[in-house]
């Protein structure tokens, strides 16, 4: 899994496109038809932009959940417990092969 997604939409578009759907959700029946409106028009994928919504949202504080901020060092936190983890894994095996090698050699 060390594909890397490409961002193909700047942030300012981004933007824009969360803006024009908290901008005119009033104007239809639920924030989906707001949300498949608009990304009718802006030639999005309304699932997209639903979660760009979401998130937005959630960076305001208007939805419970953890901010894009909190969520990315969160991420980067438990690669580099992962990553410690393994580098642990991997010096304890080497101290027990070269324990095990000095002992051999007193041995004998």
């Amino acid at each position: 899994m060390t594909g890397k997604t490409t961002n193909k939409f700047s942030p300012e578009v981004h933007a824009r496109a969360v803006r024009m759907v908290l901008d005119h959700e009033g104007d239809h029946a639920t924030r989906w038809a707001a949300v498949s409106s608009v990304a009718s028009k802006i030639g999005y994928s309304p699932h997209t932009l639903r979660e760009w919504v979401n998130k937005a949202e959630v960076d305001g504080g208007k939805r419970a959940g953890a901010p894009t901020e909190v969520a990315k060092k969160l991420k980067a936190l438990e690669r580099e417990n992962r990553e410690l983890r393994q580098a642990n894994e991997i010096l304890r095996k080497a101290s027990a092969y070269f324990a095990f090698a000095e002992l051999g050699r007193r041995s004998k």
